[in-house]
């Protein structure tokens, strides 16, 4: 079967209206077919060039033998066979896959901003995100060493991970550990004086 989705009955009607003689007739037969396959994919009914895709798809199912009077400029047969042009992927060397694309930006753009608590709040950031993602795709625990080597050559040198960026990296997990400890607690709380007492 060319289309298997329509199934067999679908098929089997195509091919019944391949042997029908009469032109009035064998339109008929194939208007009947495009709204019983119509009706199979109701949901598509508001998609642009539906009824279009339909007609497409019965000439594909008579291997473009069936000859009516089709309301739509058909799909050639050759292009079927087409394959689509391939997609160009970026060329740019990523450093380190494993942070991507994405961190390279920050820190190239990090660099560029001057000494601030934003700079600092920045790269404390994006230590943190080089810190999972290295997890992500390692699997160990990841040495704050290696973190500060690598956002060194990342930023040639511009970035630094000082003991200031650790402290404050620190403090951030530490808080948003904590809240969430203290949602879950006061969440259970509310759930429990929700139950129902007998």
């Amino acid at each position: 079967m060319p289309l298997p989705e329509y199934g067999r009955s679908i098929q089997n009607m195509v091919d019944h209206a391949l042997t029908i003689e009469d032109p009035a007739e064998r339109q008929r037969c194939a208007n009947t077919i495009i709204n019983i396959m119509g009706n199979m994919f109701p949901h598509l009914r508001d998609v642009p060039d539906f009824k279009h895709k339909l007609w497409d798809h019965l000439a594909i199912m008579s291997d473009f033998k069936l000859e009516i009077n089709y309301p739509y400029e058909l799909i050639r047969k050759d292009n079927l066979a087409t394959k689509p042009e391939p997609i160009n992927y970026p060329a740019t060397r990523i450093r380190y896959r494993h942070y991507g694309r994405l961190i390279e930006r920050l820190i190239k753009d990090a660099c560029n901003i001057p000494d601030s608590d934003e700079k600092q709040n920045l790269v404390v950031l994006i230590c943190n995100y080089m810190k999972k993602s290295y997890i992500n795709w390692n699997k160990d625990t990841v040495d704050e060493q290696k973190i500060a080597m690598d956002l060194a050559e990342l930023s040639e040198g511009k970035l630094q991970f000082t003991d200031t960026i650790a402290r404050l990296m620190n403090d951030r997990v530490e808080r948003n550990y904590s809240r969430s400890r203290n949602t879950g607690y006061t969440n259970n709380r509310s759930n429990n004086n929700q139950r129902k007492r007998y």
